[in-house]
Parts: C-alpha cells; sequence; structure tokens
C-alpha cells in the first residue's frame, strides 16, 4: 500500500512504528522533525481500514495542501472550514457518504459546534489524529484555547483511537498533550525533536 497508493519506496524512521500502534487500535503519541512525515501516519491507516480518519489541523492552508496532495494520489479527501460556502461543504460530505477510506480535516473550532457531534453520532470514524498536538498545552508556542477542548472527541467516541502528532515537544509539554486529549496509555514515538541550536 506504501508503494502502490503513496509512491514510497521505504517507510522514514518512525512511520512504521507509529502506524503499527495506530492499526493496533492503541492510543498513541508522535513526535517526528518538520518534513519526518508526519501525515502518512493517519492517511495509510484510512487507506488499509478503508475508513473515515478525523484529522483536526489548525491552518487552512495545510488542510487545503493536503487535500489537494491525497486527491492527486487518487485517494478521497477533503476539508470543512470557514472560507467555504454552503455548496462546497456539501459536495465534501457527499464525497464521504460515498464510502471506503476518506481524511476529513478539521480546525479544532469546528469540533466544538452542537452539529459536530450530532454528525460525528452517525459516522464510524476509525481515528482521530491531532495534527500540531502541542497546541493543546499552555506551555506550547502556539496554543489555541479549542486545542484544550478536543477532550470532547473522547467524551464524544470514546472507544476511537487518538493519534497525537507534533514536530516538537518539551517533556512537560509532551505530559500535557497526554493529559488534555486524555490518552490512555499511550504508545510514545519520539523521533527526532533535538536540534543542535535549540535548548
Amino acid at each position: 500500500a506504501l508503494r502502490a497508493r503513496f509512491g514510497y519506496a521505504a517507510f522514514r524512521e518512525g512511520q512504521r512504528e507509529i502506524i503499527g500502534s495506530v492499526l493496533a487500535g492503541q492510543d498513541t503519541l508522535a513526535i517526528l522533525p518538520t518534513g519526518g512525515g508526519k501525515s502518512l501516519c493517519y492517511q495509510l491507516p484510512a487507506v488499509l481500514g478503508a475508513g473515515l480518519v478525523i484529522v483536526v489541523s489548525p491552518l487552512i492552508s495545510l488542510m487545503r495542501d493536503q487535500v489537494g496532495a491525497l486527491r492527486a494520489l487518487g485517494i478521497p479527501a477533503g476539508c470543512i472550514h470557514s472560507d467555504q460556502d454552503t455548496e462546497e461543504k456539501r459536495a465534501v460530505f457527499a464525497a464521504l457518504g460515498a464510502g471506503g477510506p476518506f481524511v476529513l480535516y478539521l480546525s479544532p473550532e469546528r469540533a466544538q459546534k452542537e452539529g459536530f457531534a450530532r454528525w460525528l453520532g452517525g459516522q464510524r470514524p476509525l481515528l482521530f489524529a491531532i495534527d500540531e498536538a502541542h497546541c493543546v498545552s499552555q506551555w506550547g508556542h502556539d496554543f489555541r484555547p479549542d486545542y484544550q477542548r478536543l477532550e470532547r472527541l473522547r467524551t464524544l467516541r470514546p472507544e476511537v483511537p487518538v493519534l497525537a502528532l507534533t514536530a516538537t515537544a518539551t517533556p512537560q509539554v509532551v505530559e500535557d498533550i497526554v493529559a488534555a486529549l486524555r490518552l490512555r496509555q499511550p504508545a510514545r514515538h519520539i523521533h527526532g525533536f533535538y536540534r543542535p541550536n535549540l535548548y
């Protein structure tokens, strides 16, 4: 699947182990450096599980880039954000309703809406992926209040595993992520976060 659907001959450091934890249904905390291939860690499980993966992402531009890249590979994907009109949102949900693998990107604010809770009740997601997960921490450098409220996903669908992803986090931020997202004995995969010019 890695080669046939994504065009990669091999995994990058850490990817195989992270994806293994996700496919085992385990809550997972993954720290991979920028450019280390974090997105594959939830995109490949969507393909292998032929189901819905919901990704919380902080930036509309990042969502659009990811959706465009997946669609170019023939992998169904979409995003819901404040810049879209009603017809665009309907098209995303229509594509999602066709079944099979689908990667849906949402903002943390969107996940707090009551309409989201009602919609989620009728879905069978394989995974919740929280990108830029350091944002859940008050100690993180990009703190956003609605990230701290993402424990709501665990309340709404406690059976769905959670994958938390970030490029760098101090030990304090790691513990904040585990607590804020209510991760249950998460597998921890920490690869290559050290930067020689930072301390």
